[in-house]
């Protein structure tokens, strides 16, 4: 028994010594590279990725995109200039007002830009969508026109989703309170494409046809139009509410606005201010910097 262990060790240290002398091949089967960079990537880099922890993703990426739509890729051109429009609009608008710990904690991980339109099987388009708080998907992309920036096209396909859906995140994380539910209680469901106009909304008590599709989209719809629009918008809205809708949509906006105080020190009226000036002062950038 002894003699056979002693053998057995011997193999063992004779094999050791023989893969010893055998090179290694250097070559790493990964690729530890680091990517190569245009110099949008790295303006992104620096403006998204360093300060947010956001990755901005104007290629089109298969895993990161809804196959169940017919899509194509942004244009670089477009999507250039639509990362430095959402970080100035969007990114930095909530940053003057709570400074950017707010943003780097609570900001979606990933922007995906897509050219095209996106169509539900019932006719309607997605202006976007957001997964679980960590990515918000922008379409339509390739329709902006980037000669003649418009803050109407601009707020409409863009920006109006961004609060929509920033404001998801953050009721997620912090929900308001379920008074909010019992204020309405016609909400529609699918059937909120049934109705007529934005119009017909307001007098029922929604901001917008698509706040009548349950309470969580109403709450959100109205942070998002109230401060992508200007002042005056809101008395507008309630003047067409008129007598129906007017006192729901009031009782919903003390909510909104008591909890965005309250939760996140947010001041409604001083971030559609900024939104505002903000959306004023967009047209006068430099695209061409990066």
């Amino acid at each position: 028994m002894k003699k056979t262990v002693w053998m057995l060790l011997f193999a063992a240290g004779a094999a050791l010594a023989s893969c010893s002398e055998e090179e290694l091949d250097p070559q790493s089967i990964f690729d530890v590279s680091s990517p190569e960079r245009t110099s949008f990537d790295t303006w992104l880099y620096m403006n998204y990725t360093v300060p947010y922890n956001i990755q901005f993703n104007y290629k089109y990426i298969d895993r990161e995109s809804d196959n169940t739509y017919n899509l194509v890729p942004a244009d670089i051109e477009k999507a250039e200039v639509m990362a430095k429009v959402t970080k100035y609009l969007w990114i930095d608008s909530y940053t003057e007002l709570l400074g950017s710990e707010f943003m780097m904690t609570y900001c979606p991980r990933m922007i995906q830009l897509i050219g095209s339109k996106a169509y539900n099987s019932q006719g309607s388009v997605v202006l976007g969508t957001a997964e679980g708080g960590q990515k918000i998907t922008l379409y339509n992309v390739n329709e902006l026109d980037i000669k003649n920036l418009s803050i109407s096209f601009l707020n409409y396909w863009f920006f109006k989703t961004m609060h929509h859906e920033f404001a998801h995140i953050l009721h997620q994380t912090k929900n308001y309170s379920t008074d909010f539910n019992l204020i309405s209680t016609d909400y529609q469901g699918p059937s909120w494409l049934n109705l007529e106009d934005d119009a017909q909304a307001n007098r029922m008590g929604y901001v917008t046809r698509y706040a009548s599709y349950a309470p969580d989209e109403d709450f959100v719809e109205i942070i998002s139009n109230y401060v992508t629009n200007p002042d005056g918008y809101w008395d507008a809205v309630l003047t067409t509410a008129g007598a129906s809708g007017a006192p729901k949509l009031k009782a919903k906006m003390a909510i909104v606005r008591l909890w965005l105080a309250e939760s996140w020190g947010i001041d409604i009226d001083k971030l559609r201010d900024i939104v505002q000036r903000r959306s004023d002062e967009v047209l006068k950038l430099d695209f061409d910097a990066i």
